[in-house]
């Protein structure tokens, strides 16, 4: 009987001594996505053109014709008035907001001692809000150009344009000191081993779909990322469907041609939704659950200050003078040691959305804690406190 308690105290301590790990829930925008049927195809001497999203003087090349270069490596360095006015234009709006800010906040004073009307008010936040538009607008501006706003404390006239997947260098189609125009091709790279996925789209979203947007496909239990580079113009005659193809970047040779694939699509992030990691879900009772600490209420003795230490020390003398019946008393003990020990409890949710990470959900709070991943440990926890609620 003891050897028997022993063993089921050993297995308890071991699901207690897991580490749980969890995280709180946050708002995470979530895109509209589509799931499509796509194929493996491979492009033989598939070329990418990389071109100047700004017009300007080309000043350096960092390649050369027949170089092999890495995604996110230097191709060129380009000298441009457009970049010069943007950065220029940031730095004034931000030096600006700053002050239309300050002016505000002093205003806001000499309403609240009723110096100033609510309308003279409206006014100032209206153009310190109209300002900041400005602002967040050139910022995108400038991030699609890859230039860091953060530690932009002076006008730069350079820019830097980078590779966007790996290959070798075909051919620079113009030379150092050229000018340019927006969108002009620079350089001509293959890819080495090429592949491409085709996947067909449902002609109700020819207004949405756009090159560079991430397509993911499921290719032996394992998730490869890839970005459309071509829309074809012609529908496929079998499925009146859109044809849209997506570069593979990553190393991926055990691809096989040919080879049918599930296919999810992703557009722009549009809504935000109370967020958790798809590795915390759990399928509890015929429901979606995710697990959550209960409150701990540990400390709730600490108001009666020394009468509960003296409680606990008669309790300690009362269990010493019962010595002699210890060891029956073991197996009921340790019961309710594991029922006090289960500190989590199901939560059940409604999925919403999802993407590669995470699912949006209700049921759950913003910055609520919840387990992130190993729900199981917690579920076992559960059911293990349910048996032996009932005598098990």
């Amino acid at each position: 009987m003891i050897k028997t308690s022993i063993i089921t105290m050993l297995l308890s301590i071991s699901i207690f001594a897991i580490e749980i790990p969890t995280a709180y829930t946050k708002l995470h925008s979530f895109g509209k996505s589509v799931e499509l049927n796509s194929k493996v195809i491979q492009l033989s001497n598939a070329k990418q053109s990389v071109t100047s999203l700004v017009s300007g003087q080309i000043e350096k090349y960092f390649v050369e014709a027949g170089q092999y270069v890495k995604k996110g490596q230097k191709i060129a360095l380009i000298e441009s008035i457009t970049i010069s006015k943007m950065t220029a234009d940031y730095i004034s709006l931000k030096k600006q907001y700053i002050s239309l800010s300050n002016n505000y906040e002093a205003n806001k004073k000499l309403y609240e001692k009723g110096m100033l009307s609510m309308q003279e008010l409206n006014k100032l936040k209206i153009e310190k809000n109209s300002m900041n538009s400005k602002i967040v607008g050139l910022q995108s501006q400038l991030k699609t150009l890859d230039i860091d706003t953060k530690n932009l404390k002076a006008t730069t006239a350079k820019f830097t344009l980078y590779a966007h997947s790996s290959g070798r260098v075909s051919k620079l189609h113009k030379p150092l000191h050229a000018v340019i125009r927006e969108d002009e091709t620079l350089i001509s790279i293959i890819k080495n081993q090429a592949f491409y996925i085709q996947s067909y789209l449902p002609l109700q979203y020819s207004d949405v779909v756009k090159v560079g947007q991430k397509l993911t496909i499921n290719y032996l239990d394992r998730t490869i990322v890839t970005h459309v580079t071509q829309i074809l113009p012609e529908l496929d005659l079998k499925t009146q469907r859109i044809v849209i193809l997506s570069s593979v970047d990553e190393k991926a040779d055990d691809l096989f041609i040919n080879t049918f694939l599930k296919s999810t699509l992703y557009f722009e992030p549009t809504d935000k939704h109370v967020a958790i990691k798809k590795s915390a879900l759990s399928f509890f009772n015929n429901e979606w659950v995710v697990f959550v600490p209960i409150a701990d209420e540990h400390d709730e003795g600490n108001e009666h200050g020394n009468n509960s230490h003296d409680k606990h020390e008669e309790k300690d003398a009362r269990e010493h003078d019962d010595h002699d019946d210890h060891e029956e008393k073991d197996a009921p003990e340790h019961d309710e040691h594991e029922e006090s020990s289960v500190a989590y409890e199901p939560r059940i949710v409604e999925i919403i959305t999802q993407d590669e990470n995470y699912v949006g959900v209700n049921g759950i709070e913003v910055g609520e804690e919840y387990v992130s991943d190993k729900s199981y440990y917690a579920k076992s926890l559960i059911l293990k406190s349910a048996l032996g609620g009932h005598g098990h």
